[in-house]
């Protein structure tokens, strides 16, 4: 597993968010934290860098807007992993850093990242998207969770 400050539990921290991957077969799941659920879902976003390289390797040259339109938290979570992963994808670029707020019914999440650069990002693996496998966000007593696998 990538990431600073992995502790007993397994959760890693990033420019102060917390965030885990946990098995699931053959894919890997991501799940990330916060106080509220837009912390939570740029958490989970922070770990799906996680999955490919170190997020604290990216630097925030470029942004990228997305626009998700869901109600439901969960579909808003499976939307907002896939369509970083296909930014990812096309524009090859890789991103370390996420801002995510609601508008109107859905979210607006802003991506700060750069191209990938092979020799100092390393990329592990190539995400294909998220599944419904776990697909789950919720709010616990201290805080909210989000979380999906992701297949790769």
């Amino acid at each position: 597993m990538f990431g600073q400050g992995v502790g007993d539990s397994g959760v890693a921290e990033t420019k102060g968010r917390q965030w885990e991957h946990f098995n699931h077969e053959a894919d890997i799941g991501i799940r990330g934290y916060g106080a509220d659920i837009e912390e939570a879902f740029a958490t989970a976003a922070l770990a799906l860098t996680a999955v490919v390289t170190e997020p604290e390797s990216v630097v925030s040259r470029e942004r990228v807007v997305i626009e998700v339109v869901e109600q439901e938290p969960e579909w808003q979570l499976f939307e907002m992993i896939n369509a970083l992963v296909y930014e990812m994808s096309t524009r090859h670029m890789i991103f370390g850093e996420f801002n995510v707020r609601r508008q109107g019914r859905g979210l607006v999440i802003e991506a700060l990242g750069e191209n990938v650069d092979r020799a100092r990002h390393q990329p592990a693996v190539e995400i294909k998207g998220a599944t419904l496998t776990e697909l789950s966000v919720k709010k616990t007593d201290r805080g909210w969770r989000a979380q999906c696998v992701v297949d790769v």
